[in-house]
């Protein structure tokens, strides 16, 4: 397989402040690569550093075989992007800024670029400023899909995107990977990034603390449980079950956290008069505090 991104001991500091620090990656061609953390771990500084729109400390980076650094513009030539925030031409419609980026393009298929604003459920005549920030989220992708890229670097790309366009989206990034294209997601939500990737970088106050595929991935996820039960039910068997802890009882109520499968948490309660059952997945950062800490969520004074 060849490598599209590369970085060695990649690193930036904002005077005092971290960025990153001895980012190791190697993404495939053909893969869709998760980079996963909470606002402020440094997912933003790594595209930007990969984008060459900042310069590391220290350390290289490469997309396609060409350092950052060397010809970023043979760089850009071949990928799609989508900041995590961005800001267009207020006055312009959404017909008018998508033919600007065509045009920086050299022109790109039409009818592709119709069929991707009919997906996207995209009104086209209205200007940039009147639309609502899911609308503004559709612009971007299809502005960053369009051109049919061989690299997509997606920041945050599901942020305000209501479900149905969040399906109709990672459907599409199934179609391009199918075509051979490799897809570099970043996001802060679990749940969406076992859906859509193959392999997952998890990045925690600047440094890479896991490289897996989802499966491994699933390892970090786990459950909040509520079970209410009609009568009093005995706490030690469920305390004695495979993955879960945390068990405590409030009358009735059971809450307890369950790592792994379900399924013997599940039969265990079958046993007795179950009157509800609720079950939760945390958040990332949830997650991230269960795992590793307090530390694993503080948000930097500065949102890299």
């Amino acid at each position: 397989m060849t490598a599209i991104i590369q970085t060695e001991k990649l690193t930036k500091w904002y005077g005092k402040h971290r960025g990153i620090i001895d980012v190791d990656l190697s993404i495939e061609e053909g893969e869709v690569f998760g980079f996963l953390g909470p606002n402020g771990a440094g997912k933003t500084t790594t595209i930007r550093l990969l984008l060459d729109h900042i310069r590391p400390t220290s350390g290289r980076a490469s997309v396609f075989g060409i350092d950052t650094r060397a010809d970023p513009v043979a760089i850009h030539r071949r990928i799609g992007y989508l900041p995590g925030e961005f800001a267009l031409y207020d006055r312009l419609t959404g017909a008018q800024t998508l033919e600007y980026f065509a045009n920086l393009r050299g022109g790109v298929d039409k009818a592709y670029q119709a069929a991707l604003i009919e997906r996207f459920d995209l009104d086209p005549s209205r200007r940039f400023k009147e639309y609502s920030k899911g609308n503004k989220q559709k612009v971007g992708l299809v502005i960053a899909l369009q051109h049919r890229p061989d690299l997509l670097l997606l920041d945050e790309p599901t942020a305000g995107l209501d479900p149905l366009v969040q399906q109709t989206f990672f459907r599409e990034l199934r179609e391009l990977v199918g075509e051979g294209r490799t897809v570099f997601l970043s996001s802060h939500i679990l749940s969406e990034v076992e859906k859509t990737c193959d392999r997952v970088a998890i990045i925690r106050d600047g440094y890479l603390t896991k490289v897996d595929t989802v499966e491994g991935l699933r390892d970090l996820a786990h459950h909040q449980v509520e079970l209410r039960f009609a009568g009093p039910v005995p706490t030690a068997e469920f305390e004695a079950l495979p993955g879960v802890s945390e068990v405590v009882t409030d009358d009735h109520v059971l809450r307890l956290r369950v790592a792994g499968a379900i399924t013997p948490v599940v039969q265990a309660a079958a046993r007795y008069e179950l009157l509800d059952f609720v079950s939760r997945e945390p958040s990332l950062e949830e997650t991230f505090l269960a795992e590793y800490g307090q530390d694993a969520v503080e948000v930097s004074s500065h949102d890299r």
